[in-house]
């Protein structure tokens, strides 16, 4: 087991690539610590793992918030006594342009993709610069490093994200703690079903254009939560400032 004897943290941990990761760190020997604001679905995921044999607790948190934040850190040194893995995933997204992206859905945006990434981070920060071991993930896109359309806020708080991990790489890595960050392309979460509805496309076509790339498909949560656990595990022990792309080759088009 790669994450035997480490506990995790993971932002936005009650559905889509939070969830896969939770559970497939788990299975890999991590305990767990999910966030989130839906407490039925954040409960349903810690059940799924403890019966399994594990160990997860789900700690309703708004990441926007950094009192929030704070408390969701604190409750996991109660409950496990360190965290080793910090995995920003918690994440919104509404498709607009500069014209048509209210202020209200700009902030959303930005404050859960970016800040929420910022605040976690500083509220986990100085418990693995005492133990002067840690890592920390951050969940980018590939509209992070290439824009895309109808996508202005959520293409700057992810391009935010890419280069926070990299200032955060520089600031800690001489304390021990390596921060990376994963660039997913298009996956099977409820997050697309969703787009796809505001932005009034229908299904089959939505879907044809998100497969559009060389692979020809869209990723799973799954292979998106084995990244994870790369950058999570010693097996990417020599790398930060990183960011990973799992794309299925979009951005190399």
């Amino acid at each position: 087991m790669r994450l035997q004897n480490k506990v995790a943290l993971i932002t936005g941990g009650t559905s889509g690539i939070g969830e896969a990761t939770a559970i497939l760190f788990a299975k890999e020997g991590a305990k767990i610590a999910i966030t989130g604001r839906n407490e039925t679905r954040g409960h349903a995921v810690t059940e799924q793992i403890t019966k399994n044999g594990g160990h997860a607790v789900f700690i309703p948190t708004d990441v926007r918030k950094n009192n929030d934040c704070q408390l969701a850190a604190d409750e996991v040194l109660r409950a496990f006594g360190g965290i080793d893995i910090l995995f920003n995933n918690a994440g919104i997204f509404y498709p607009h342009t500069t014209l048509d992206c209210s202020e209200e859905e700009w902030d959303e945006q930005i404050d859960i993709n970016l800040k929420g990434t910022f605040l976690m981070s500083k509220a986990v920060l100085p418990h693995m610069i005492e133990r002067r071991s840690g890592v920390i993930i951050n969940n980018s896109s590939g509209w992070g490093i290439l824009g895309g359309d109808a996508a202005v806020a959520y293409c700057a708080s992810k391009g935010g994200v890419v280069l926070l991990t990299k200032a955060m790489a520089i600031d800690h890595g001489r304390q021990g703690i390596r921060v990376n960050c994963i660039c997913p392309g298009d996956v099977d979460t409820p997050m697309l079903p969703e787009d796809a509805r505001m932005r009034g496309m229908k299904w089959e076509d939505y879907l044809a254009g998100c497969a559009n790339r060389p692979l020809g498909r869209i990723g799973a949560a799954d292979e998106i939560a084995k990244a994870a656990l790369f950058l999570a595990s010693d097996d990417s022990s020599f790398m930060t400032g990183a960011a990973l792309v799992v794309d299925g080759g979009g951005t190399a088009d």
